[in-house]
């Protein structure tokens, strides 16, 4: 795990650019025992030539055997420890659609999601509804009204919403409603200290609400809520790393979890065309690039190996024009694996390659689970791979005397 304070005491400017790219839910596995993963099946011609230059390894988000979250698999990335900083989905996605969130706020992520006469979940997206669907459904949940506290309920994106209450004496600690699986009920809110069960019983009067005026709609009948949390603050990227930083995002929680960690955030629009241009347009203004491609997370959610597989080649099409701006160091990895086999995330570790002008590159000559296995980084943690690329950028000096 790296050290932030460390980091923050070594950190020193400079010219150099550091490239990170995350591919949401990168990492996969075979549809067969002997077959390859998503990300090996790819035609990649420009990240393998890119790893034959790299040295490369696999890199665990949070620990051996957890499953992350978007949230925690981020904030690894960005240098947190994730077991220390802790941030609700909610938090994530209100910054991340520039919602003015209070400090005593309380954000909860909300997902449309389809119910059987039974009241079990046979959806937990609603098949993905249009965005304008979903804003259509908000503008309905904003007739529900709690007492002593003020609700604000927003669109996100497609099924996703998030809903904000306002008040004195509102507390975080709250289980979330979603079971993460079909055939089951959406579950209660649950305080996990004591001081947290007039939050809770808020916010299960809000959904039973939102449950009687969803009733009559299809698919949308229902909704879970999930990342029920405050904003915990945390330290803020240019201060402890000295660079200036840039975040591109199609998704507002990547956006938001960006935001959170002191980046400024850059408008763009949905596809990877789009974020490539932003990042064209914007190179001159930062020293640190995020850069996200979300739609192999969510071809993987959708059990779709093909489609990943798609997403891959086609982000692979556009890698030469990034490459060629010039930066002087490159990560490519994952926030996490969603393997199409799972259709969720899952504990697996990610491949990645670590490119700069002072590599030692190792043997390496396809970017794949399998050859990283064999690759000079070894198996490392998501925390520690900003601040390798930190040293190869020549932005630490020298630790003691």
């Amino acid at each position: 795990m790296s050290d932030l304070n460390l980091i923050r005491r070594l950190a020193i400017g400079g010219e150099t650019k550091i490239l990170l790219i995350v591919m949401d839910g990168l990492g996969g596995l075979p549809l067969t025992p002997t077959g390859p993963t998503e990300l090996e099946a790819a035609h990649t011609p420009h990240l393998d030539a890119l790893a034959a230059r790299s040295i490369c390894g696999m890199s665990t988000p949070v620990a051996p055997g957890i499953s992350p979250g978007s949230g925690p698999g981020h904030l690894a990335l960005f240098g947190y420890d994730p077991l220390k900083y802790e941030i609700g989905r909610g938090v994530l996605e209100a910054l991340g659609i520039g919602f003015d969130l209070q400090p005593n706020d309380i954000a909860a992520r909300g997902n449309f999601c389809t119910l059987d006469e039974n009241g079990l979940i046979t959806d937990r997206r609603a098949g993905r509804i249009p965005t304008e669907e979903g804003a259509r459904l908000c503008a309905k949940l904003r007739q529900i009204r709690l007492p002593g506290v003020e609700t604000f309920v927003e669109p996100v994106k497609e099924y996703r919403f998030v809903l904000v209450l306002r008040g004195d004496d509102l507390h975080d600690g709250l289980t979330e409603t979603d079971p993460q699986m079909t055939g089951k009920p959406p579950l209660p809110v649950e305080p996990l200290r004591p001081e947290a069960a007039p939050t809770a019983r808020l916010l299960n009067q809000w959904l039973t609400e939102a449950r009687r005026l969803l009733a009559d709609e299809h698919p949308a009948n229902g909704c879970n809520l999930r990342g029920i949390a405050k904003d915990p603050g945390l330290p803020q990227m240019p201060d402890v790393y000295k660079l200036r930083c840039g975040a591109i995002a199609t998704y507002p929680m990547y956006r938001g979890v960006a935001k959170l960690a002191g980046m400024e955030v850059l408008p763009t629009g949905e596809t990877i065309e789009d974020e490539v241009q932003t990042l064209t347009e914007h190179w001159g203004e930062y020293d640190f690039f995020f850069f996200h491609v979300k739609k192999t997370d969510s071809r993987g959610e959708d059990g779709d190996f093909d489609a990943k597989v798609e997403v891959i080649e086609h982000f692979d099409r556009l890698l030469p024009d990034i490459l060629a701006l010039g930066p002087d160091v490159v990560i490519v990895t994952g926030d996490h694996s969603t393997p199409a086999v799972w259709k969720a995330h899952s504990w697996h570790e990610l491949p990645v390659l670590l490119w700069g002008r002072y590599i030692r590159p190792d043997r390496v000559t396809q970017f794949g689970e399998r050859p990283c296995m064999a690759g000079g980084l070894g198996h490392i943690h998501h925390t520690d791979l900003l601040p390798l690329a930190m040293g190869y950028a020549g932005r630490l000096t020298k630790f003691g005397a």
